[in-house]
């Protein structure tokens, strides 16, 4: 959200108010015409994904002490079952049974990316087509 306000900084402090949720309002408060909404992810998913990569982000020690807490043969099976009643307690259900998945950050599509930009393969050919990315070329022979 702050790279959004940097880049919108130009407007002015009164053009700029910033929105819980993800959402930025540009223009006067006052007037309900000038008033619309700049989402900040393509769509609910990856809205949702980047909510639970803040949140696998800031519980991830814990996470990771509990889960091995309670997988390791080592401990007493009393102390195992205290583990994983605190794992459910304690943690956001964000957490507990996250699997990340790598989406395009222009189309939020979760399948066919290309790791290395971060972009689906259609907006990949479609960027490369027409140079829009530095040192990619279409296949010649």
């Amino acid at each position: 959200m702050l790279e959004v306000a940097n880049r919108l900084r130009f407007l002015g402090k009164h053009l700029l108010n910033i929105q819980h949720a993800g959402q930025v309002q540009i223009g006067s408060t006052s007037s309900s015409l000038q008033v619309r909404f700049l989402q900040l992810w393509p769509d609910w998913r990856m809205k949702k994904d980047v909510r639970k990569r803040k949140a696998l982000e800031d519980n991830y020690g814990l996470k990771l002490r509990l889960n091995a807490m309670r997988r390791t043969k080592v401990l007493p099976p009393e102390l195992r079952e205290l583990a994983s009643e605190d794992f459910h307690k304690m943690l956001p259900n964000d957490v507990k049974g996250l699997k990340t998945v790598p989406r395009c950050v222009i189309t939020s599509r979760p399948r066919g990316n290309v790791l290395r930009w971060r972009l689906s393969r259609i907006m990949f050919r479609h960027l490369a087509d027409y140079n829009k990315m530095a040192g990619i070329q279409r296949a010649m022979w």
